[in-house]
Order: C-alpha cells, then sequence, then structure tokens
C-alpha cells in the first residue's frame, strides 16, 4: 500500500512538472534560456549601468561638458592629465574641457542615436515586410523591387551628401540612419510573413471575415516578434557603428556635443602628445557598449531559436 502511494505520488509530482513545461508560453520559455545565458545577462548589467552612468555621472563631476577650465589650458605639465583633485576624473581634451562629462553625453547620443534609428527601422521595416508577404502577388513584386532599388544605393554616399547640403544635426542623422537601416527589416519580416499567411489560424480568421489590416496586427505580427527582437538586438550596434564612423570622418554629431566616434576621432589626433587618455576612455566605452549589444543579440538568437526547445 505504501509503494502504490509513493508511484501515484510520483506520477502527479511528473504530470505536475510536464503541465508547467506545457503552459509555459514562448517568452516565458525564451526569457527562461536567456536568463541561463550568463554572458547575455551580465551584459545585459553592464548595459544598464553605463546607461545609469551616463545620465547620472555629469551630477558628480564640478565641470559640464563644454566649460572650458583655462588653468589647466595653459600648464603644458599638468594639461589634460587625469586627477580627482581638480574634478577632471577622465582628464581633459586638447581644448581644456572635462573629458569625463564629454564621455557620459557621448554616451548618451550614441546610445540614443542607436536605439531610435532601431525604432524607426523596426516601425517601417516590419509594417512594410508584413503588408508585403501577406499581400503577395503584384503587391509583394513591386514593393520588393523598390526595397532592391533603395539597397542598390551607397547609403554612406547619400548620409555624407546630406550632411554636407544641410549641415551636421543630430535630427538629421536620426532621418538618414531611418532611411536606410529598416530595408534588411522588412526583407527579413516578408520572408517570415509569406510562411505565416497560409497557416491555418490565418485562414480561419479570413474564414470569419477578419479585414487584412486586424489579421496582420493581431495574427501576423504578433509571431514575428522573436525574430524582430533578435535582430532590434544587432540593429542597435550596427547603427552605432555607423554613426561613430560618420562622427569619426568629421560630419556627424556637432560640437559642442559629442559621441563616441568623435572623442575616438579627437583622442586619434592627439595621441601623439602623449595624452593617451584622450582615446582610452572613450573607445573603452565604445568597446564594451558594442559587445554587450552583441553578446545580448546572441543571447536573445539562441534563447528564440526553436531548434533548442
Amino acid at each position: 500500500m505504501l509503494i502504490n502511494k509513493k508511484k501515484m505520488q510520483a506520477m502527479a509530482d511528473s504530470m505536475s512538472e510536464q503541465s508547467a513545461i506545457a503552459g509555459r508560453s514562448l517568452w516565458q520559455d525564451a526569457m527562461g534560456r536567456f536568463s541561463a545565458n550568463k554572458a547575455a545577462v551580465t551584459s545585459l548589467f553592464v548595459l544598464i549601468a553605463m546607461v545609469l552612468l551616463s545620465f547620472i555621472g555629469p551630477y558628480f563631476s564640478p565641470w559640464d561638458y563644454e566649460t572650458v577650465d583655462w588653468a589647466l589650458l595653459g600648464n603644458a605639465t599638468e594639461m589634460g592629465a587625469p586627477s580627482l583633485a581638480n574634478g577632471h576624473y577622465f582628464g581633459t581634451d586638447d581644448l581644456g574641457r572635462d573629458q569625463f562629462s564629454r564621455v557620459m553625453i557621448g554616451t548618451k547620443i550614441s546610445l540614443m542615436v542607436g536605439i531610435i534609428g532601431t525604432t524607426v527601422a523596426v516601425i517601417v521595416g516590419v509594417l512594410y515586410g508584413a503588408v508585403s508577404g501577406y499581400f503577395g502577388g503584384r503587391v509583394d513584386n513591386l514593393m520588393m523591387r523598390f526595397v532592391d532599388i533603395l539597397m542598390s544605393i551607397p547609403y554612406m554616399f547619400i548620409l555624407i551628401i546630406l550632411f554636407v547640403m544641410f549641415g551636421r544635426s543630430i535630427y538629421l542623422l536620426f532621418i538618414g540612419l531611418g532611411m536606410f537601416a529598416w530595408m534588411d527589416m522588412a526583407r527579413i519580416v516578408r520572408g517570415q510573413t509569406l510562411s505565416l499567411r497560409h497557416k491555418e489560424f490565418i485562414e480561419a480568421a479570413v474564414a470569419c471575415g477578419v479585414s487584412d489590416f486586424n489579421i496582420i496586427i493581431r495574427h501576423i505580427l504578433p509571431n514575428l516578434l522573436g525574430i524582430v527582437v533578435v535582430y532590434t538586438s544587432l540593429l542597435i550596434p550596427q547603427l552605432i557603428l555607423t554613426e561613430s564612423f560618420i562622427s569619426f570622418l568629421g560630419l556627424g554629431i556637432q560640437e559642442p556635443l559629442t559621441s563616441w566616434g568623435a572623442l575616438i576621432n579627437d583622442g586619434a589626433k592627439t595621441i601623439q602628445y602623449g595624452t593617451l587618455w584622450q582615446l582610452l576612455f572613450p573607445l573603452g566605452f565604445f568597446v564594451t557598449g558594442l559587445f554587450c549589444f552583441f553578446f545580448i543579440g546572441d543571447g536573445l538568437r539562441d534563447a528564440f531559436d526553436p531548434k533548442d526547445r
């Protein structure tokens, strides 16, 4: 009798575990897998710490990012060296401005460019690709040929022309990056939508008289969130790299604002004078931020991979 009770208890425990596993949603399962990825979780915490530091850090510095320390500017022996005594934790640049505050504002600007540009690209690309893949036929052919034409244009050349014609503006940078970053997202979403539009739940929605707009918004897009999230995490560092390259050429963010690329450019120009800190601090934040995004992207990709479930 005791043995039978133990067997029944073991069967009940096994059934409860199976029901708990079966009852987990896609997002719960993905978050569980992501939480088990130590590199991705550590990168997430490091990235959050960088964001918080970029907003809170300047309040602990006695110097603003555009204020010149005239006392140090005229002293060749102490020019810009990092020091806790004078409040220049990361030293100063060649113009006597506090490097710590400039790295913080550069971190904020670079992350803002990546996040805002990615948001625009995701919204436009997801809607465009979903519409193209859902309707198919001539509509799909026409919309994808338009994307092919845009992708054949060297977007870096167009961005440089825009900056030369209209001046260096952070808003123009958002528009310029958003104009071209959405096309890869549109192609990915379109391919996934083509595989979804003949599924039973889509055909059932059509048979029930649901409009095309509601089918795309309520049935197609929710099933694409996994791949959209993964691609978004990889698109942010791509846009940060693009902005940094443009700023490194001197065509990006306009002074007195700055970004990682502009700070690295300034540090590279003055490294021959022994001011190594002007390059190391922004380069350290730049490399750390990109690695964090890449590790997070890898973690999300593994978490949403259906082959590992």
